[in-house]
């Protein structure tokens, strides 16, 4: 499913200010590396050993931040400053399989753009070499091309990742429509008993991509299996009795991730859907708290203590949330971090950096999982996902380490069948209110 009619002509003016940003970014990356050149392989095809088949392609990222284009191996980006992008385009003579259509859309006429028919024809069109940033996988060489990924260009170049240019953020919403679109088909099938790969087929129909055009394996959990974190085992046959349904689902648009999750419980009136509503407010609330000039390591702390709040007023835990938290508790009922940046990678790049020329911000102690330890800024994604499980194996250490009284051991079988909980939603930080990009997306979807 594509966006409307107008998006593409929307988008003309706003990749002309992104590419704009991302020459002067090339600029000050390649003038702190001594380079004269930026040389970004699209990346090659991966063959599984010892057989004739290929794993399914996946664009480098550095590539698909200059170009929309997801889907064509074997290719090239060039930028020397002062000069248009070069645009190396295979498109083979093949009628073994579909060949890329012929350059077109929004970015054409910024570029420079010259087709080869075999991928060694791309050497002859290539920058020297030695005076050359080429950014990729080892597998791209090509020649004496081979990526030397230089440290100073790639850490000025994925800190500046972080801040989403006005075209990366309209094409980050239409993702979000087109995931939007999965989880209301996804409910729906659970609300008739699917089962797991029901829901699955159903959330992909939706959509209108499969698992390799998808941003990530969709995690789709009924009852106990919403307690896996990452669960993708997709059962065939649907639980019985149905008690509850975990997902978290994505799509990707001309590079662009979305990272959504949702919990529902079969029975609406049940206590676990009152915990769901409980923990779907709660993140709201967090959700608004993405500002400029927040740390969000402070976010992820903050999100303990209120999830373990929202565990004593449902009597789960016997204690007070401070000392639920400060005694590790909190971590076996919400054992993952907050969330993430998110932008051409799902798990984007520079959650850690401490300056764009390199460093890195610890977690606290105590959080080994949380995967963005920045202060947040103007044009940072981020993802907020608060959770709350009922895992065995966790609990079992809560036992192990003398915390067993600190929990109701009944309230937690009577939740166990359940699994858990989860609710993300991606979150721009401006210079102002926080601007949640998915609540949109599921309002127009009603």
């Amino acid at each position: 499913m594509n966006a409307p009619a107008s998006f593409d002509t929307d988008l003309v003016p706003l990749y002309a200010d992104h590419l704009a940003t991302m020459k002067r970014r090339a600029d000050e990356a390649l003038a702190r590396g001594g380079f004269d050149h930026l040389v970004v392989p699209s990346g090659t095809q991966h063959w599984q050993v010892f057989d004739d088949r290929d794993y399914p392609y996946a664009v480098n990222p550095q590539f698909k931040a200059w170009l929309p284009l997801t889907r064509l191996p074997y290719s090239w980006l060039v930028y020397t400053p002062g000069e248009r992008p070069k645009v190396i385009y295979y498109q083979p003579f093949d009628y073994w399989h579909v060949v890329p259509d012929s350059p077109s859309g929004w970015w054409v006429d910024h570029c420079d753009t010259h087709i080869i028919r075999t991928p060694d024809a791309a050497a002859a069109l290539l920058p020297p070499a030695a005076r050359s940033a080429i950014l990729g996988e080892p597998q791209s060489t090509l020649g004496d091309h081979a990526p030397n990924n230089p440290e100073p260009v790639i850490q000025y170049l994925e800190y500046q990742r972080s801040y989403k240019t006005p075209y990366e953020i309209a094409l980050m919403r239409q993702a979000q429509r087109l995931a939007v679109r999965g989880h209301r088909a996804a409910e729906a099938a659970f609300r008739a008993g699917e089962s797991e790969f029901g829901i699955h087929m159903a959330y992909c129909t939706a959509v209108g991509q499969d698992a390799n055009d998808l941003p990530y394996g969709n995690i789709i959990g009924l009852n106990e299996h919403a307690a896996v974190l990452h669960y993708m085992e997709l059962q065939r046959v649907a639980p019985d009795p149905l008690r509850s349904f975990l997902i978290d689902a994505g799509a990707s648009f001309h590079g662009y991730a979305s990272d959504i999750t949702r919990s529902y419980a079969y029975d609406t009136g049940s206590e676990f859907q009152a915990m769901i509503d409980a923990v779907d407010a709660a993140q709201q609330n967090m959700c608004a708290g993405v500002r400029s000039g927040v740390d969000y390591r402070q976010l992820h702390v903050d999100a303990h203590h209120t999830l373990m709040g929202i565990l004593k007023d449902f009597g789960v835990i016997r204690v007070s949330p401070e000392a639920a938290v400060a005694t590790g508790v909190s971590a076996a009922f919400f054992p993952h971090g907050l969330g993430h940046p998110i932008g051409l990678q799902v798990h984007d790049v520079a959650g850690f950096a401490a300056s764009d020329r390199g460093g890195r911000i610890e977690r606290p102690a105590g959080h080994p999982y949380l995967r963005m330890t920045r202060v947040l800024e103007p044009g940072m994604v981020v993802t907020i996902e608060p959770g709350l499980y009922f895992i065995d194996l966790l609990l079992e250490e809560v036992k192990k380490n003398g915390h067993a009284t600190s929990v109701d051991w009944a309230r937690v079988d009577a939740f166990r069948p359940y699994g858990g909980i989860r609710i993300e939603d991606e979150v721009l930080c401006t210079g102002g209110d926080a601007d949640n990009l998915t609540r949109p997306a599921f309002g127009e979807a009603d």
